[in-house]
């Protein structure tokens, strides 16, 4: 497969290959003090290059939090392209979550930053936040449909302050619906007809009971949680029961924990991998 074959056919064969593992990598402080790395662009060097021969052709998606590059600055962001670079062509995709969200030619420029065909930071996905209007990603969807990637959209994050926007009702009657489900089917709606599934996903956290209709979805989502944070495989296959698409349970620390040997932290990977393809 090509970088420009569609997202959801690349993310179903590595599904398929490896099981439905995202594995973050967050290198927040404490976690490079507990790799005994230094809090500094070096360390986060070191850190990344031990992520990448840990799970490069081990799991099926790697998620980057970009804050932890950023804050590194210039430097960091180097990092960080060297990241993408050493997962690209090795069967893992890389998903960079950045929650960008903006409006006309601000959004045309996170586009052209994360999305386009040759886009600096292209990586396989990244996560978009709808709040200012799901019209208002056109042009990250765009972007992504003509170089083959995905996008994660933001429906029912697992943190308390995000149920008085995604819980929120719209409509009256029958046409009453939560924000939340209201982004769900946006996204339904951009991956209908799709095979073997669209490009457009959702994030719905997996530590909570989210009440969505992901029926009609043909699409994957993003559920992070899992392992430090209390989801485990049963309250996965119990949340995203009747799915239209596909489940990437995600975790990050319980994985990254076991570091800093890459041997480790792949067998870490591995077992809950395993222990999520036989639920999920």
């Amino acid at each position: 497969m090509t970088a420009t074959t569609p997202f959801g056919q690349r993310l179903a064969a590595a599904v398929a290959a490896h099981g439905p593992l995202c594995a973050g990598i967050d290198p927040h402080p404490s976690l490079l003090a507990e790799w005994g790395l230094t809090d500094d662009p070096d360390g986060l060097d070191r850190f990344t290059a031990g992520c990448v021969e840990a799970l490069a052709g081990q799991v099926a998606v790697v998620k980057p939090q970009s804050a932890f590059f950023e804050r590194h600055g210039s430097r960091g962001i180097a990092v960080l392209e060297r990241l993408l670079a050493g997962f690209a062509g090795s069967g893992t995709l890389a998903l960079l979550d950045v929650k960008r969200g903006d409006i006309g030619s601000t959004m045309d420029g996170y586009a052209d930053a994360y999305l386009a065909v040759g886009a600096p930071l292209g990586a396989d996905a990244v996560t978009l936040s709808p709040y200012l209007g799901f019209g208002s990603l056109e042009p990250a969807l765009t972007a992504a449909a003509e170089a083959g990637r995905g996008v994660f959209v933001l429906a029912r994050t697992s943190n308390p302050e995000g149920s008085e926007v995604q819980q929120a009702t719209t409509g009256v009657g029958g046409s009453a619906r939560s924000v939340a489900q209201g982004i769900v089917d946006a996204a339904a709606e951009r991956n209908a007809g799709a095979e073997p599934l669209g490009a457009v996903g959702v994030v719905i956290g997996a530590t909570h009971d989210h009440g969505l209709d992901l029926s009609a979805l043909n699409g994957p989502v993003l559920a992070p949680g899992v392992g430090a944070q209390g989801a485990g495989p049963a309250e996965i296959t119990a949340r995203f029961f009747g799915l239209d698409g596909l489940v990437l349970p995600a975790a990050a620390r319980s994985l990254l924990a076991a570091g800093p040997d890459p041997r480790a932290v792949r067998a870490a990977a591995h077992r809950l991998r395993d222990a999520l393809t036989t639920t999920v």
